[in-house]
């Protein structure tokens, strides 16, 4: 079974490789567009990670007619009101420059002393027959300061307390066992049971 993943994003495509073994063993490979020569830019205008999500998936899936699988996930911040929400890869100004998206999340919590926060992931699955998403979050709270060399996004700054570690402290064993990417993705595998994808 060979799934797209709609990410041009290695980490993220390393971490669902790893993860989807995992959960289902070695049935599925799963690979990039731009393998199969797909490098348009989705516009995600979704209001919801599950709208972007499905946005994604349904782009790709028309032009490959391949299952694919999109994820739209992010920091939700509550002393924020949940931003940056949506806007997470982008919330410094640049697209996917991390170091710029923990400085203005350090700036934004600067004296706030309840810095609750939770990671979403949502997946949306297209295929021929089938359209749906699935969600998965991790809860823990922002530091004042980055911590650890792993990972990356807000990783540094999310502190997970079950494992008394940031995301970045984990190694990734670690990390894939607690993510939101991965309850996202355990409950994508329940799914594709019920429906008899899997």
């Amino acid at each position: 079974m060979t799934i797209v993943l709609a990410t041009g994003n290695a980490h993220k495509l390393f971490e669902v490789n790893l993860i989807l073994k995992e959960l289902l063993g070695a049935d599925v490979e799963v690979k990039m567009p731009r393998d199969f020569g797909f490098t348009e830019d989705v516009e995600e205008d979704g209001a919801t990670f599950a709208e972007n999500a499905l946005i994604k998936a349904d782009a790709i899936h028309r032009a490959l007619s391949l299952p694919v699988i999109a994820d739209d996930s992010g920091l939700c911040v509550d002393a924020l009101g949940g931003a940056p929400g949506i806007y997470s890869a982008r919330y410094g100004g640049e697209h996917g420059n991390d170091q710029k998206n923990n400085e203005r999340l350090l700036r934004e919590l600067d004296g706030v002393t309840a810095r609750t926060a939770r990671f979403v992931s949502a997946i949306a699955y297209v295929s021929d027959s089938h359209r749906f998403t699935v969600e998965g979050e991790v809860k823990g709270e922002i530091l004042t300061s980055p911590r650890g060399e792993a990972g990356f996004g807000y990783d540094p700054l999310f502190y997970y307390a079950p494992k008394q570690k940031t995301l970045s402290e984990l190694t990734a064993n670690e990390k894939n066992e607690v993510s939101h990417r991965r309850a996202a993705l355990a409950a994508l595998v329940e799914r594709w049971k019920e429906e008899g994808i899997v």
